[in-house]
């Protein structure tokens, strides 16, 4: 099967992978496709290929500068990136509405069956209707998944937020005040939770933009959930001293 053909059949079947180029150096026109399962198509650019498992997680492309002076383009293939919420509040619409534009997969969970409907969150792709820890066992966050948690009520918070730590999800956010947050760290490192796995948390979520409505919170939230996907700091794009684009490494 040659590489475009293995290509197609990777988007058919929503598999992740990478798709490395060179372009610049000995080996300029070369291509390598890289898949999450291990598969690899066509040889060489063995340097470039060594940072697959790190650009599988970061979803992004990037202009990989290597150590011979050669560069590769590393192109990320793979099904849209998922925003799990818990907690069907106005918010989490939102939210919903919001990442649509961007192409994400939204699930919106919560218990309380007369919240999470279609009416009063139309923007879900998904909805569920579990306590945090089943509807978490039922979505299999992974490293393309953003959780946030919009919840104010601890036996919705805590457990969601534990089983959210336990996982890969690549951002773990918390709405809420300082003062709540503070209280709801005390109680998770008394139900077991390590400090380090606290520090995952990005509470209050969102970045400080001034919002103020649902719709303003939503996207403060979603700013930093990509921010951290790209594992940028979020700040002024006129102060920022790195490429706007594809990162060079």
């Amino acid at each position: 099967m040659s590489l475009i053909e293995r290509l197609a059949r990777l988007r058919e079947a929503e598999e992740r992978g990478i798709l490395f180029t060179a372009v610049e150096g000995d080996d300029v026109g070369t291509k390598v496709l890289v898949l999450e399962s291990g598969e690899r198509v066509g040889d060489g650019l063995d340097e470039a290929v060594a940072q697959f498992d790190e650009l599988v997680r970061r979803g992004r492309n990037r202009l990989l500068a290597l150590s011979d002076g050669s560069k590769v383009f590393a192109e990320w293939y793979g099904p849209p990136p998922r925003l799990f919420v818990y907690g069907a509040v106005d918010t989490a619409e939102a939210l919903c509405r919001c990442a649509g534009l961007l192409g994400w997969h939204t699930i919106v969970a919560d218990a309380r069956a007369k919240f999470a409907t279609p009416e009063r969150i139309p923007s879900a792709d998904e909805l569920i209707v579990e306590w945090p820890a089943e509807a978490l066992a039922q979505v299999r966050p992974d490293h393309q998944t953003a959780i946030v948690v919009l919840t104010h009520d601890d036996k919705f918070d805590e457990p969601a937020l534990i089983e959210a730590l336990a996982s890969e999800a690549f951002y773990v956010g918390a709405l809420g005040s300082r003062r709540n947050q503070e209280r709801r760290r005390e109680r998770l490192l008394e139900a077991g939770v390590s400090e380090e796995a606290l520090e995952r948390i990005m509470g209050p979520c969102g970045l400080d933009v001034g919002a103020d409505t649902q719709e303003e919170t939503a996207l403060s939230i979603l700013a930093e959930i990509l921010a951290v996907r790209a594992g940028r700091e979020g700040g002024f794009l006129k102060d920022a001293k790195r490429r706007i684009h594809a990162e060079v490494e």
